[in-house]
């Protein structure tokens, strides 16, 4: 049986974790609370539980654990974690009643801030109660190296429900395979990575045989990886990109996705191409704030791109490409900046940026793992982005937990050591919820970001509708 081995790219991000760098995604769900509890006040836990392990046989990996490779010789296997308990992933909070906002954003970034514990499956789920209002909160956290923001959404999906009423089924009988020992572990991957550039050789001679040729489709693929430089190679350095520590703040905007879409309607672009702009303005508000911004200055995102297909549903890992988009934070007009942006982003498309991105990613493949590693560790030093700014589109029906309505999810992404922002955003519901990370030494200002986000959209919205 061949093992559940981490691609390149997913160890990419075991490689890159440190203590001042957990490398979770993560996410802050809001839900109605009244069927979380009992006729008596008691949080029913037990359901929840019993709710997530009765959908795990549809989500294997969340029972598996890291297994490393003797020597480091090959990337680490996904194995069966003969310990497994749910209780361990599946935690309960509370906050003084009422809590608010602010109050739950600190319980948040607390728990962002710790590292996931490797000997166990990669994920926690903390349910909050105590929420004011009477909603309880959901504090998701999952290794990078488990989920990419799409198939996150999938793992949601999974967990959730379309309807408030749904009937728990007993869970499927689960009983752990035995994890290989480490010489036959060793021995196996040896074997793989002897086997491996001859069967690339054999798929890369057998693939297109009346396309064009192997010499057309490298310079094509070459011309992509030549696009990633477009505009000087290194980013503008600013205090987005000072070294950062181990705290956190948290920071939550919700724009309406019909407003949006009356401004991709009216100037055109796409809406990803008007969530840049809103978060270019944003920037700009914040950097003049900071006395940094020059009507020059263009700072450079990087857009993770999925190149994940409907067949991979539910698959977990990452299929990621990437694009690296200007922002136009020195342009004073939001109108031209929505188009300087859908102008960039139309000549990335036209030059297949991603398609370059994905060409390196998948050179990763055949690094040794020492040396992914090394180049892993390197990445903490990156010149070449500003932030990491990335769109999940999320299901436009309402979700159910337990029968909670699920009222906003709000996505994270993790910082690297020189990158001191994270954005997500996650569109639900009618709305775009827009996640900031943030380094919390860096970031005493970022309530300036958060309502320069939302001014942003406005005068975005402002604008289409005057058109």
């Amino acid at each position: 049986m061949p093992y559940d081995r981490l691609s390149a790219l997913d160890a990419s991000f075991l490689h890159l974790e440190r203590l001042e760098t957990p490398m979770h995604v993560g996410a802050l769900t809001v839900f109605e609370g009244e069927s979380f509890f009992t006729p008596g006040g008691r949080f029913r836990i037990g359901a929840v539980r019993d709710l997530v392990a009765s959908r795990l046989d549809r989500i294997p990996r969340f029972r598996k654990r890291l297994q490393t490779v003797p020597l480091d010789a090959g990337h680490p296997i996904w194995v069966d974690d003969d310990h497994f308990d749910i209780r361990q992933h599946v935690r309960l909070a509370a906050l003084p009643s009422p809590g608010d906002r602010a109050q739950l954003l600190t319980l948040f970034e607390r728990l962002q801030a710790q590292l996931l514990d490797r000997a166990r499956p990669l994920w926690e789920m903390w349910f909050v109660e105590g929420v004011e209002d009477g909603h309880v909160a959901l504090i998701q956290k999952i290794h990078h190296s488990l989920v990419d923001g799409v198939s996150g959404v999938d793992v949601a999906t999974v967990l959730l429900d379309v309807a408030p009423d749904v009937a728990v089924p007993d869970p499927v009988p689960w009983e752990p395979a035995a994890a290989p020992s480490p010489g036959r572990l060793l021995l196996d991957t040896l074997k793989e990575q002897v086997e491996r550039p001859a069967a690339a050789v054999l798929r890369r001679g057998a693939a297109e045989p009346d396309g064009p040729p192997a010499s057309d489709r490298l310079a094509h693929v070459a011309r992509s990886i030549a696009s990633l430089a477009g505009g000087g190679v290194a980013a503008p350095r600013t205090s987005l990109n000072r070294t950062v520590g181990r705290s956190r703040r948290f920071g939550c905007v919700r724009v309406p996705l019909d407003e949006v879409k009356t401004v991709r309607r009216t100037l055109g672009g796409t809406v990803n191409d008007v969530i840049l702009a809103g978060v270019t303005g944003g920037l700009a508000r914040l950097l003049g704030a900071r006395g940094e911004l020059t009507p020059d200055l263009t700072l450079k995102a990087f857009c993770p791109v999925s190149v994940r297909d409907d067949a991979q549903r539910l698959q977990l890992g990452n299929r990621l490409s990437g694009m690296l988009v200007p922002l136009p934070v020195g342009e004073p007009d939001a109108g031209c900046q929505l188009e300087l942006v859908r102008a960039a982003t139309e000549d990335l498309k036209d030059r297949e940026q991603a398609l370059g991105a994905s060409a390196l990613l998948n050179l990763t493949e055949l690094a040794a793992p020492t040396l992914l590693g090394l180049g892993a560790r390197a990445a903490h030093h990156q010149p070449f982005f500003n932030l990491i700014c990335t769109n999940v589109p999320g299901p436009q029906v309402p979700l159910y937990c337990l029968g909670g309505r699920m009222l906003e999810a709000y996505p994270m992404v993790p910082l690297s050591k020189n990158l001191s922002l994270g954005v997500a955003i996650l569109s639900y519901c009618g709305y775009l919820h827009v996640g900031l990370l943030a380094d919390r030494d860096l970031w005493p200002d970022l309530e300036v970001l958060e309502a320069g986000i939302d001014e942003a959209f406005s005068e975005l919205h402002k604008i289409a509708v005057e058109r």
